[in-house]
């Protein structure tokens, strides 16, 4: 007879779940839809669906996502009206190898956020050019990801520096500058948006 999970030492069941976990991201799926129930189905834990972004509805994912893929993946599903933005952003312009922590999202102001299962949001409420300048559409695994675009994160992160830090904001700039991601002109254009032309003049004069 099979042993089940009670019977095993707790060290064994440690090892038996992480096996289940590491099978989540690995489910056989329908026309790429993927579904909390099929996880668990094969008896992922709902960290490990945590962690492959997937709350109690479907989303879609293609074979090699990644965790942070997946993740944006559940949070554009949930919230459509979504921007990522900021660390978020960053991210998904290769402006920083690390994956943020939280989610960071941009929403019309008095907008409703729904929950994502398990996942933490930053949620950044903006109104006017301030929200819909310089949405870009990205195409991950079927599903599109809306995102501000390099010029307009860098112009967001001297914004909303005091939530970042200016050190995250002045690195981007860096990055940005040394990768040729934007040119000085589309910087000084977002930053009359955002209105921290004046805030970011010393920098930018120094490149420019």
């Amino acid at each position: 007879m099979l042993a089940t999970d009670n019977d095993m030492a707790p060290a064994a069941r440690v090892v038996r779940r992480d096996i289940r976990d590491r099978r989540t991201l690995d489910l056989p799926t329908r026309e790429g839809i993927l579904r909390s129930d099929d996880g668990h189905a094969i008896g992922a834990s709902w960290a490990a669906l945590a962690d492959a972004g997937l709350g109690r509805y479907p989303h879609r994912l293609s074979v090699g996502d990644d965790a942070e893929h997946a993740r944006l993946a559940a949070v554009a599903t949930r919230i459509p009206r979504a921007v990522f933005c900021l660390l978020s952003a960053l991210h998904l312009h290769g402006l920083t190898t690390q994956p943020p922590r939280d989610v960071w999202i941009a929403m019309p102001s008095g907008s409703h956020v729904p929950r994502v299962d398990h996942l933490q949001l930053q949620i950044v409420r903006a109104f006017g050019d301030a929200y819909v300048a310089g949405i870009e559409t990205i195409e991950r695994g079927h599903v599109p990801l809306r995102v501000h675009g390099v010029a307009k994160t860098v112009a967001d992160c001297f914004k909303h520096r005091n939530r970042v830090g200016l050190d995250v904001a002045l690195e981007a700039l860096r990055e940005v500058r040394t990768q040729q991601k934007a040119s000085v002109a589309e910087l000084w254009h977002y930053a009359k948006i955002c209105r921290v032309a004046r805030v970011m003049h010393p920098y930018l004069t120094v490149i420019g």
